[in-house]
């Protein structure tokens, strides 16, 4: 029902326009009134009614004044203004203010009950719109998704300057100013799931996170395949130490709420400056790498003193094995990006000591064990053959195992590798994936359920793996091909049938015959109406 808040200082006035009307029997409920505008613009405030009656004319704060305020703040609200004086004046300024009707008094409660009627239908198609907008915004938060992910990505390499990231950041209605930043990054996964497949609680994890996030002053950003970064802001180093630490707390509480999950995250080092963030990301990718290291969940803080080894010089006899194990390696080479690859290789020597890799016989030692592992696993997990891994990856050489650097080059370059096979063997499981995508949206269209989240339980990916690949296949996010497609063939029963509009709507997966055409005139740039006359016209 549409809300009605009247504002009168004369009693009889106001207790005539309240009772005299049977306001529930015409649709209306009336929500609330006031003698004078101070005193309604609080109640307003609580009840937001739909259309305001006021009184121009009134003690401690007048109906123009009051209208104004109301505008400022709800500039949805109808305004009706009775008055008793003809003063131009006001009938002007209630104009400049945006009153929907100026009314003389006195008014019979007919005339009022029109007046109200005709405001009511704006109001109604006001209200659809303004819900259409929501529905259409939150329809399109992949699109948004993948943008701020690919800002997170320029926001971590420095190659812009303060006034563009901030540019950039507007664009996609984000505040990235503060006086200090720093990163969280977190990665939660099923250990019921294989990876990247579709898992319940680990969507429903991942929302948990971000409304975590948001709560502690944090901007969220998809990672990669799979993981999100998290961007703390604030005034000091306290207050973003004191978020981080709640937001922790928070998750740590929703994680025990599932028992077949793991998670790791690294936290990076508080920064001063936009251009310095992708610091605060280095810290934290490099604490992030020691979940490859570890079978434990848990939160590492990437800081010289909470990552560094107790031992300066190495002794052979007293490195852990555990430092050099190869399934180490191996749930790396499965689940890491190439991006984490040289923070992995610096943690998993770090492990060992500060001068592991100094020792010729431990490099030599390691730098065999892990081709032997990249090899094992490219050829018996990835399926290659050995005439095509002989191709692609080759031993070190003498050359190579004598220098530091170029041994530590030589293992990030052989892991990349075979993580860019892994990738390329994974492009063809992606065309049969979405050709399964893609005949699932055709045969299912028309139902208003379909989404993101239902299409990736359907191909068993997870939805941030999914929105990834759709637009690398297709070069557009799923719901603008959705959209497409379900506007294309609006257009082709508009073309060839005499259906009304919102027949053909709820044809095309639109229930609500209001968004179905707000969608059409927004896509296509005109109303389905206009579009079929222009056909006709064309015939």
């Amino acid at each position: 029902m549409v809300k009605v808040f009247l504002v009168e200082d004369e009693f009889v006035v106001r207790e005539g326009i309240k009772n005299n009307i049977n306001w529930a029997a015409n649709g209306y409920d009336f929500c609330g009134e006031a003698s004078d505008g101070e005193v309604a613009y609080s109640m307003i405030q609580k009840v937001q009614p739909d259309i305001l009656i006021t009184d121009i004319k009134m003690p401690f704060m007048d109906g123009l004044t009051l209208s104004r305020m109301v505008k400022a703040e709800f500039p949805w609200i109808e305004i009706i203004l009775l008055t008793g004086y003809e003063d131009f004046q006001y009938a002007k300024e209630a104009i400049r203010i945006g009153v929907s009707s100026y009314l003389s008094k006195p008014i019979s409660g007919n005339d009022l009950l029109k007046e109200v009627g005709a405001i009511s239908e704006k109001v109604e198609e006001k209200k659809a719109e303004r819900e259409a907008t929501k529905r259409y915004e939150e329809e399109m938060k992949e699109r948004n998704e993948l943008d701020k992910q690919a800002f997170f990505g320029k926001l971590i390499n420095s190659n812009y300057g303060a006034f563009e990231y901030i540019e950039m950041a507007k664009k996609l209605s984000i505040d990235i100013t503060a006086l200090k930043y720093n990163i969280l990054l977190i990665k939660v996964w099923s250990k019921k799931h294989e990876i990247g497949e579709y898992s319940n609680s680990v969507l429903k994890i991942e929302e948990g996170i971000r409304t975590i996030a948001v709560s502690n002053g944090a901007i969220c950003f998809n990672l990669d395949l799979e993981g999100l970064a998290l961007l703390f802001k604030g005034d000091d180093d306290n207050t973003i130490s004191r978020n981080i630490e709640i937001a922790i707390q928070e998750m740590v509480e929703l994680f025990k709420e599932y028992d077949s999950i793991r998670y790791f995250a690294g936290i990076g080092q508080s920064v001063n400056r936009i251009t310095e963030i992708s610091t605060s990301f280095s810290w934290a990718s490099r604490a992030y790498a020691h979940m490859y290291l570890t079978s434990d969940n848990g939160f590492m803080v990437g800081s010289e003193e909470e990552l560094k080894n107790s031992k300066e010089d190495v002794i052979l006899s007293e490195i852990d094995p555990k430092h050099i194990d190869r399934k180490l390696v191996k749930e790396f080479l499965r689940r890491g990006e190439i991006s984490e690859t040289e923070f992995f290789l610096e943690e998993f020597f770090n492990g060992m000591g500060k001068n592991a890799i100094r020792s010729t016989m431990l490099r030599q030692y390691i730098s065999m064990d892990l081709y032997f592992c990249v090899t094992d696993f490219v050829l018996n997990e990835l399926g290659l053959s050995r005439e095509e891994l002989d191709d692609r990856i080759s031993a070190p050489s003498a050359d190579v195992l004598g220098d530091e650097k170029k041994t530590f080059d030589y293992m990030k370059k052989i892991m990349n590798k075979a993580l860019l096979i892994k990738q390329d063997n994974a492009i063809g499981k992606y065309h049969d994936i979405m050709n399964d995508a893609v005949s699932y949206i055709e045969q299912h269209y028309a139902e208003e359920e379909l989404s993101l989240n239902s299409l990736a339980a359907h191909v068993n990916f997870s939805p941030n793996h999914l929105s990834a690949v759709f637009k690398q296949e297709t070069g557009q996010p799923f719901i603008k091909y959705l959209t497409d497609y379900r506007m294309e063939q609006a257009k082709d029963l508009l073309c060839t049938t005499s259906k009304r509009s919102n027949e053909i709507g709820a044809l095309v997966g639109y229930k609500d015959p209001h968004y179905f055409s707000y969608l059409f005139k927004k896509t296509q740039g005109l109303t389905p109406t206009q579009y079929r006359n222009g056909l006709r016209k064309e015939e």
